[in-house]
């Protein structure tokens, strides 16, 4: 009886039933997830599985070779070697593993085991230091099947080393990379540019191109930059299948080949570009080495044809060593460079903006003449000095008198414009922009000195293929009120007629004046770009000579009356459209010649058999590394040195000009350097006939 007792159930029946229901909905809400998942988020689950299996590769591909006109590589990609380990494919046995990072270690001086990976410390390839041990165990908990990067850039001795010994090394790897070489370095450097990596700011924008970040690299620089879009070209892709740990398993469509950038050949010269440099560095030190301190250190050389526009040397001094960015842009370099005050990242030739001193007086000599301030013939008083009375208004009635001094203490007595041109003259050229008396009634004045200034290459146009271009400032009444903050004054018209005061050019601009006048007044669009061509050699486009504008036949009123010209001063509203009679080219021609003959630049082309035309350029400067050095001295300014010349003088071919900072004189100190350079030209020219001809 006792037996039967203890075996009646207990339980109340409330509870099984509440037992039950409780198990009842678990399953109801195992159902209802189920059928959540596969119904419901059948298509979102499904998309993520695809996104899971399915893969992009991103393939690399080549960028365009840059050259100069002669075929000679300026950038090209070279073979980078890289020890790699593909973690999925080393043994399954540690000992095996370690064995294999002893080997490695041994042959490529890495530790196995240095610095574990971390947020603080986290693995950058080529970059950030590990040892082998922690690089692998960050690449197995990361995707097992993708290479990391052991070491970069080996030399290729130690790379075939390494791929001999594969047997022993099971699971690493040479990974050749293409990276960008420089064969001529810093010469060209400032031309060229160079690459580096995606910033966050342009990030998606390259994104949006099938670019990679810390990858690909982009130009930062140069040509590099400014031709980017063409010398990059398209990265390939696959479409590919993987497994859970990343293992490529078969291509889901055929694979997207990469497109290589198309190929540049500039106008540069390298020999030119070579001869330029060793003559302009060589004078500085010279100079340096006279005066027993480094008085100048930095300058410029730019050579051109001047009936196509062709640059055939670009020098700016000094430069820098674009091939130690090739892989990363060391941080301590790149400090460096920033700290220089010559500032070598700059191109001095067409980013710098400078005063052009005399050699701006070919502007004040053209539109003299040709608006007949003064006639060729006529002969002006050139003393010491004048003193004019400083007005800034017409109507004021307590002007100041103000001395313009000239460089010849003694003066030059009676001159024509020819001799006035040829000796650079400042009292004559003072008078030309800003009248003096009833010698010469009225001046050219600022506005119609800025309309000639515009029409020989100053201001904002035209263009090169250059980034960072300057366009220099030919400054107007209106600019003045807004910039400084008081009316023009008489007085800043006879500074500028000078090239001096507020007036400020780039080397390229000043010499593109020169060059307008050698081509009898036709001003050609200066280009660096020689033809474009695809990786197979076919041309894409040719260089063709481009005429900006024809003065002797093209209206000056017409060419600046546009929104992008400077204001302030009136266009005619006559309707008589001005232009450059040919009979005023032909004058500048003639003085810039006699300034060789018997002028400025005499005693440098003395014993030179080259019918050169030229022009020098003292240029009276104040900048903050002048006033770091209390230079700055009212009255006594230091001064840049400059001289442009063309040559032959009767069919000009080339045109050269020659700045050096702190130079000094233009004659003695840029003189040199232009006669050395064209002598150089022609020797190289003559060779070259001489190779064709045998």
């Amino acid at each position: 009886m006792n037996g039967s007792a203890n075996l009646t159930n207990q339980i109340q029946l409330s509870r099984i039933i509440i037992f039950g229901i409780a198990i009842i909905g678990v399953f109801i809400i195992y159902l209802g997830r189920l059928f959540s998942l596969q119904v419901l988020e059948n298509s979102d689950w499904v998309a993520q599985a695809e996104e899971n299996r399915i893969s992009e590769i991103n393939l690399p591909t080549q960028r365009g070779i840059i050259f100069d006109r002669n075929g000679y590589i300026l950038a090209q990609n070279i073979p980078s070697y890289n020890i790699v380990i593909t973690p999925a494919n080393l043994p399954d046995d540690l000992g095996e593993i370690q064995e294999i990072f002893r080997k490695l270690s041994g042959m490529i001086n890495v530790p196995i085991n240095l610095n574990e990976v971390s947020d603080e410390n986290p693995y950058v390839p080529c970059l950030s230091e590990h040892g082998i041990a922690q690089i692998v165990d960050y690449g197995e908990t990361t995707a097992p099947y993708t290479p990391v990067r052991i070491i970069c850039n080996i030399d290729r001795t130690s790379a075939m080393i390494i791929k001999e010994n594969a047997v022993d090394l099971p699971g690493v790897d040479i990974e050749i990379e293409s990276v960008r070489d420089y064969p001529t370095g810093s010469l060209t450097a400032d031309i060229i540019g160079f690459l580096g990596p995606i910033s966050a700011a342009e990030e998606q924008y390259y994104l949006d191109r099938n670019f990679v970040p810390n990858r690909d690299k982009v130009g930062y620089a140069g040509v590099e930059r400014y031709f980017q879009s063409i010398l990059s070209g398209r990265n390939g892709k696959r479409v590919v299948e993987v497994d859970v740990g990343g293992q490529v398993l078969r291509d889901l469509v055929p694979p997207t080949d990469p497109t290589p950038g198309l190929n540049l050949s500039l106008t540069i010269d390298s020999r030119l570009q070579s001869a330029a440099e060793s003559i302009l560095v060589r004078e500085i030190d010279e100079w340096n080495t006279y005066f027993g301190e480094i008085r100048m250190n930095s300058g410029v050389v730019i050579a051109l044809n001047p009936k196509t526009g062709e640059i055939l040397a670009m020098v700016s001094y000094p430069s820098y060593e674009n091939n130690r960015m090739a892989r990363v842009i060391p941080q301590y370099y790149f400090e460096q460079l920033s700290l220089d005050p010559r500032n070598p990242m700059l191109n001095h030739a067409v980013g710098d903006e400078l005063p052009a001193g005399s050699v701006f007086k070919l502007v004040t000599a053209v539109g003299a003449l040709n608006e007949g301030v003064v006639t060729p013939e006529q002969v002006i008083e050139a003393p010491p000095k004048i003193i004019v009375d400083v007005k800034y208004s017409a109507n004021e009635l307590n002007p100041r008198p103000q001395e313009f001094v000239d460089w010849n203490e003694a003066g030059f007595g009676e001159i024509d414009f020819v001799n006035g041109l040829a000796n650079s003259s400042n009292v004559y050229f003072y008078k030309l922009g800003g009248g003096f008396e009833d010698e010469v009634p009225e001046g050219l004045g600022i506005c119609r000195l800025g309309t000639y200034a515009r029409a020989l290459g100053y201001g904002n146009y035209p263009d090169i293929e250059l980034p960072l271009v300057e366009d220099g400032l030919i400054p107007d009444p209106t600019w003045k009120r807004i910039n400084q903050g008081e009316n023009w004054s008489s007085g800043d018209t006879y500074i500028a007629s000078v090239g001096q005061g507020f007036i400020i050019a780039t080397p390229l601009q000043v010499l593109l004046s020169a060059a307008t006048i050698a081509n009898d007044g036709e001003l050609m669009r200066p280009t660096i770009l020689g033809e474009i061509e695809d990786s197979d050699g076919n041309i894409i486009k040719s260089f063709i000579p481009d005429p900006v504008w024809d003065i002797t036949t093209e209206p000056l009123i017409d060419v600046f009356n546009d929104p992008s010209s400077p204001g302030g001063c009136e266009s005619k509203l006559t309707g008589e459209k001005t232009t450059v009679e040919p009979w005023v080219i032909d004058k500048v021609q003639e003085g810039m010649r006699q300034a060789v003959l018997n002028g400025t630049l005499t005693d440098e082309f003395e014993n030179v058999n080259i019918s050169v035309a030229g022009k020098t350029g003292t240029a009276e400067y104040c900048d903050k590394y002048a006033n770091e050095k209390n230079l700055c001295i009212p009255g006594n300014w230091p001064t840049h040195a400059w001289t442009t010349a063309y040559a032959p003088y009767e069919d000009p071919e080339i045109a050269v000009i020659a700045f050096v900072y702190n130079g000094g004189e233009g004659a003695s100190v840029a003189g040199p350097i232009v006669r050395q350079f064209l002598e150089a030209y022609f020797e190289i020219k003559a060779g070259d006939t001489a190779a064709q001809n045998p």
